[in-house]
């Protein structure tokens, strides 16, 4: 009778041998937002489940973050005040720099990522800097995130991750960084991060919504596709890494075209919305938990190595629960 598909379903040893993918603690990186002050662990009222923590609550946190399987976090930083010039972001004393140092002398083992932007330090919430004119300021810019990439450096960071969307950022950062002894530290480039409304939530987690304006005239246009391959080329002759593409679903061909035309590990955020709809959608029974463990499969088939993710916690047992 020839081939029948289903003859490869009837039985579970054999679904699982003919699989394209698999989805283990180890694709994933875990984002979490720091706060100043102390005995902070306070539920974020838009991402139900992700919490801002205050540094002193780490050495609690971490162990049980490991218990759970996760290997890397990605660090947000949200401090108290805020200036024209972002200063606090590459200050040594600044909020991820101490979350920095403090996770590493609780575990030498997690890995630790962190946020390379402006956009939670300056007042007006952007993530550059702008002329009289509303023209990018890129070199300050440039300047200034070197700066902040430096600092983590020194506070121990393991890998930085630049989201800006700054032209020639990754160069700079590359540069700034092998001259200042961390030529070992990788990049992990937010490459292809579109100017998408599903970050809203994240918005109210950094505390980061711009004060006037959009970010639309440095974040990716939704409408194209081709750009993104443009996105990528820049980043890998510049030095990057990894290359991300930022939001996951509804971009999921971008992550597609990325693996399949770069000789570079490949990243999905699944940001805030995403989190958020899927949250909602299973505690108020809309949708089974399943889908969450079904939605990261969908980003590990499209092409992702590593996906960042604020279903960490909790995917290790989904692992467990919905891989037979």
């Amino acid at each position: 009778m020839g081939y029948l598909p289903t003859r490869l379903r009837q039985h579970g040893v054999l679904r699982k041998m003919v699989r394209d993918v698999q989805l283990t603690m180890d694709d994933m990186i875990y984002p979490i937002f720091i706060v100043e002050g102390e005995n902070v662990y306070k539920e974020i009222e838009s991402m139900k489940g992700q919490y801002h923590i205050s540094v002193d609550q780490l050495e609690r946190l971490v162990p049980q973050w490991q218990s759970k399987g996760i290997k890397s976090l990605l660090i947000f930083g949200v401090p108290d005040e805020k200036d024209a010039e972002g200063a606090c972001a590459y200050d040594d004393n600044g909020i991820v720099q101490k979350a920095l140092r403090a996770i590493k002398a609780i575990s030498s083992e997690i890995f630790l990522i962190t946020d390379i932007c402006l956009c939670q330090y300056k007042s007006d919430g952007h993530c550059c800097f702008f002329d009289p004119q509303g023209k990018i300021k890129r070199e300050e810019t440039l300047r200034t995130l070197d700066k902040i990439a430096i600092s983590h450096g020194k506070a121990g960071a393991d890998m930085v991750a630049p989201s800006d969307m700054m032209d020639g950022r990754i160069n700079s950062l590359r540069t700034a960084l092998d001259k200042n002894g961390f030529e070992h530290l990788p990049i992990m480039a937010y490459s292809a991060k579109y100017a998408s409304s599903f970050y809203g939530p994240f918005r109210d987690a950094a505390h980061s919504a711009p004060a006037m304006g959009d970010r639309q005239a440095y974040q990716m246009d939704f409408h194209r596709a081709s750009e993104a391959i443009s996105e990528f080329e820049l980043d890998v002759k510049e030095g990057a890494d990894i290359l991300m593409v930022k939001p996951a679903m509804p971009y999921l061909d971008i992550v597609s075209k990325a693996s399949e035309r770069f000789n570079r590990p490949i990243a999905a955020y699944q940001v805030s919305g995403e989190y958020a709809m899927l949250e909602r959608g299973v505690r108020e029974n809309l949708i089974a938990e399943k889908s969450i463990y079904e939605s990261l499969i969908g980003i590990k088939r499209a092409g992702a190595n590593l996906i960042l993710s604020y279903f960490a916690p909790v995917v290790q047992e989904l692992i467990e629960k919905y891989s037979e």
